[in-house]
């Protein structure tokens, strides 16, 4: 028979990993909405800055999968799945710990990797459907116009004229819009803003998951020996 000890524990054990599947759960949410912000403005973000929510979206599918060996062994008192399960959870641990050193260096160069993204659209402006394309969403949803302002667009219009989106609200009587009445923000300084928010997003979900990944570790040892000093008594 298991001590009342072990049933505690064996219990508690079951309940922390359907915490840790919710955690699971949560991180690949998390993932799913900072690359689909990657996503929206992939003309702009060189493609590595989006591996972070990728490799976050299959973190949170794994841990949400292998959670099921923690209560499964926990609930059959097994010490082998218990033990895959701690293992499981520090492979995914110093995963994690990977993503967040490449997360801090690609935050260091994240404004020279838009200035170049930015450079890269505007100039090809002209040439690009694509490039069109993503002005006009980006000018349109930050409410922002150009790199650094309305005036970077001089370089593509030689008449004074902006991109339509730059201009929010025209008097009746002007046709066109001009840098009078255009947005004054530029979409740089804005499109960082928010990948640096989603970044303190990541970090802070990294870390109260990586104290809840450890904390599971320590659970799973001392379940795993009191299922072997149990099996070992009887």
């Amino acid at each position: 028979m298991a001590s009342c000890g072990i049933i505690c524990v064996k219990y508690l054990m079951f309940l922390f990993n359907l915490l840790f599947a919710l955690t699971g759960l949560l991180i690949l949410t998390v993932g799913a909405i900072v690359q689909s912000s990657y996503h929206h403005y992939s003309n702009f973000v060189d493609d590595t800055v989006s591996v972070a929510p990728i490799l976050l979206i299959i973190v949170g599918s794994v841990i949400f999968i292998i959670s099921s060996f923690g209560c499964c062994g926990a609930l059959k008192e097994n010490s082998c799945m218990v033990l895959t399960f701690s293992v499981f959870l520090i492979v995914i641990f110093l995963l994690e710990f990977g993503i967040g050193i490449a997360g801090y260096v690609k935050h260091g160069q994240l404004e020279e990797i838009l200035e170049k993204g930015f450079n890269s659209t505007l100039h090809n402006y002209d040439k690009s459907i694509d490039s069109q394309h993503a002005w006009r969403l980006i000018q349109s949803e930050l409410s922002c116009c150009g790199i650094q302002g309305p005036r970077d667009w001089q370089q593509v219009f030689h008449n004074s004229s902006l991109p339509n989106s730059c201009c929010v609200q025209m008097p009746t009587t002007v046709s066109e819009c001009t840098i009078e009445h255009s947005l004054q923000d530029g979409c740089m300084h804005k499109l960082l803003s928010l990948l640096q928010h989603n970044a303190l997003i990541l970090g802070g979900v990294g870390i109260g998951i990586a104290v809840v990944q450890l904390l599971a570790v320590c659970f799973a040892c001392c379940l795993s020996r009191a299922f072997k000093r149990n099996y070992e008594a009887v």
